[in-house]
């Protein structure tokens, strides 16, 4: 059972938030500043069920709250994720965007892939498709054909990849333009300012961080007490041992100092700093909590000064985190370049 620092944002006021967020464009794509992902919602990092029924109102609320961009795929759950999406936003489902991701289906099958992801989504087009991890076998000029014949079709209306590499992303973009590239990004895992936010800036590509809130860490809800359950995929991060903890846990009370300072939570904090790098970026903090998808939320409305942005970089900057993003076995997936085609 994960025994987290439940009280460590209880000192901390939560913004009032607004039932307008902000709008940004994806390549062409307009979605609320912050999204909702809806991944663990079939089942927690604790392992547990979640109420079905709240989960569907909390999406439910997210929508009158402002929130337009909703996140899932098919292995979340497995499949569990889209169903509950579906359900959840069909009385809205034509003022929203849903993204939803393939694992590596072979060009030959996405047509049956994504017609079955139609199905459990209760919708006639998937706004925005991800290929989930770039598959090692298949030249992505042919995956990226494939996905031109389902928006030919009308049921995909724009596409991206999720942790691509380089040179993937260079051919899938001149195969067909890319609305978006998913990859984790967050105050405790900055990797993709080396490469992959130039790569987007160049190409006008919209970037989608996921684990903004570097799986619960940047809350304030993990430190050296915390107890992961079995199962969570968190015990076998690195970042998060008792070798590292004390480190990275440097970060975590420099965005609680700030956050005092500016009347906020280190959530709200933490998802403000993202927003304020670029205006293409748009973040998915995912929740079982309504309180916490409402809390979130507020993080669309708070605004860092040029003064205060140089300040707390500076501050931040200092910290070295220590230990893999990732179990090995998952970080392996990150970052492959599909094979050139022969």
């Amino acid at each position: 059972m994960l025994a987290a620092n439940t009280n460590a944002n209880s000192l901390i006021a939560t913004k009032s938030i607004s039932p307008f967020l902000d709008k940004r464009k994806l390549g062409t794509l307009e979605v609320s500043a912050i999204g909702l992902g809806v991944q663990n919602m079939p089942r927690t990092y604790q392992t547990t069920i979640p109420n079905r029924k709240e989960m569907i109102n909390i999406i439910r609320k997210a929508y009158e709250n402002g929130v337009t961009l909703f996140d899932t795929a098919e292995v979340y759950g497995p499949l569990e994720s889209e169903l509950i999406l579906g359900e959840a936003v069909e009385p809205f489902r034509d003022k929203i965007v849903i993204e939803t991701k393939f694992f590596r289906s072979r060009p030959e099958k996405l047509q049956e892939v994504v017609d079955a992801m139609l199905k459990r989504l209760r919708t006639d087009r998937i706004d925005l498709l991800y290929q989930h991890r770039v598959d090692p076998t298949i030249p992505i000029e042919d995956m990226v054909g494939a996905i031109k014949d389902l928006m030919s079709q009308g049921k995909v209306l724009h596409y991206g990849l999720s942790e691509p590499g380089l040179q993937t992303v260079r051919r899938a973009h001149a195969t067909h333009p890319l609305t978006a590239i998913q990859n984790e990004y967050s105050l405790l895992w900055r990797g993709p300012e080396n490469d992959v936010l130039p790569l987007c800036e160049e190409l006008g590509i919209g970037f989608v961080p996921w684990s903004p809130l570097g799986v619960g860490f940047l809350t304030g809800a993990i430190d050296e007490r915390t107890r992961f359950a079995s199962g969570d995929i968190r015990g076998n991060e690195e970042r998060f041992s008792p070798e590292n903890m004390p480190n990275n846990l440097k970060l975590v009370n420099i965005i609680k100092k700030w956050a005092i300072q500016k009347n906020v939570t280190p959530a709200q904090l933490s998802l403000a700093w993202l927003l304020a790098q670029k205006p293409w970026i748009v973040p998915i903090p995912g929740t079982t909590q309504m309180a916490h998808m409402l809390e979130n939320n507020g993080g669309g409305s708070i605004k860092f000064t040029s003064d205060e942005l140089s300040q707390f970089n500076a501050e931040i900057a200092v910290i070295d985190i220590k230990g893999l993003r990732l179990p090995q076995g998952v970080l392996n997936m990150s970052g492959v370049e599909a094979p050139l085609k022969k």
